[in-house]
């Protein structure tokens, strides 16, 4: 049996942050469907020249792009909606840490996030709920486990 919910989708998202997230959204569905590898070396690059997004700004990125797509507003779309946010975020001159991991608590699940000022942006849980497997900070700052490249074995 399912039952029937509503996704909340942010309101009053001012028009140049929609249209900015509409910009990105091609090349967040493009990242999202490449290997980790490569989507870190991406975002590696494009980070540069970026200075640390402050955690309004990082919300109000997060924030556009839920409000132009439903897919990255979904409680599958944690990836595009990270991807997105932290691209938007760039779009502005700033730069998030853009993270993947686990949550530390069963069930076992993936997820992918952005973090300001160290801590995760609007996720509605504690700081510590993930562990980080792979972060892209702004370039010089460091991030709490330092970053992690990202190797595939044979």
């Amino acid at each position: 049996m399912s039952t029937p919910r509503a996704l909340a989708r942010p309101v009053g998202v001012p028009l140049a942050h929609r249209l900015a997230a509409r910009a990105v959204l091609p090349l967040t569905f493009l990242l999202a469907r490449m290997k980790p590898r490569r989507i870190a070396a991406v975002l590696g690059f494009l980070r540069r020249g970026a200075v640390p997004a402050s955690t309004a700004r990082a919300k109000a990125a997060r924030d556009a792009v839920c409000a132009v797509s439903l897919s990255c507003a979904g409680p599958q779309g944690c990836l595009p909606r990270s991807l997105g946010a932290t691209l938007v975020c760039r779009l502005w001159g700033e730069w998030p840490t853009w993270c993947t991991g686990v949550r530390v608590v069963p069930p076992f699940a993936a997820h992918a996030w952005i973090e300001a000022d160290g801590r995760p942006v609007d996720e509605r849980v504690p700081g510590d709920y993930f562990s980080r497997l792979l972060a892209v900070a702004p370039v010089g700052m460091r991030t709490p486990g330092g970053e992690t490249p990202f190797r595939e074995t044979p």
